[in-house]
This record gives C-alpha cells, structure tokens and sequence, in this order.
C-alpha cells in the first residue's frame, strides 16, 4: 500500500472498529452491537464512497460487499416479530455476517495490515 493518508487512517480504524464489533457479536451474540457495526459502517462508506483515490477504488468491490451485506442484516432484523430470530433469519444473519467478515479480510490484506 502507498503511504496511508489521513482518510486511510480513518477508514482503517473504522475498519478495525467494525472487526472488533464483529468478533464482540459472534462472542455474545448480542444483537445490540448491530447498531456500533452500523456506525462504524456508515463513517467507513462516508470516507471511501466515490473516491477518486487510487486505494478506495481498488477497495470499492469488498467495501460494496460490506455496505450490501449490512443492507441486508438490517432487513431481515426488521421483519423479525418482537425482535425474535428465528432459525431461517439466523442462517441468513449469518450468511451476511460471513459476508462482511471475508470483505474484512481481504480489505485488510489490500491495505497490508495483516
């Protein structure tokens, strides 16, 4: 990666902030920390959307995923009944989740920061 500039620092450190909320959910599995992923993912889409910056557009097919996948986590929380999750909105959170996490990863690799 080409020296990081200040909107690469914030990206990055929305980036880890999004891994760590992630790993934080998987443990507890506390819905409520959907809405700290949200955050992290609405700062990170506000730096890197539409950039002309050679490093944000070599990243733009993962951060879609990212942006897409959490699109459609917040979909399926909203149909759920009293904010139950049931087995088939389970598999497809998880799906989703699984989604983002591989994005992660291969963001992180693009930058050199694993």
């Amino acid at each position: 990666m080409e020296e990081a500039n200040e909107q690469h620092v914030k990206f990055i450190e929305q980036l880890v902030r999004l891994n760590g909320t992630m790993a934080e959910l998987f443990r507890r599995g506390n819905v409520e920390l959907f809405t700290e992923m949200n955050q992290a993912i609405k700062e990170m889409y506000a730096v890197q959307k539409g950039s002309e910056d050679e490093v944000f557009r070599a990243i733009d097919p993962d951060c879609d995923v990212i942006y897409e996948n959490f699109d459609m986590i917040i979909a399926v929380l909203r149909t759920t009944e009293d904010g139950v999750i049931d087995a088939g909105a389970q598999k497809a959170l998880n799906k989703f989740l699984h989604n983002i996490d591989d994005a992660v990863v291969n963001i992180a690799a693009m930058l050199g920061i694993v």
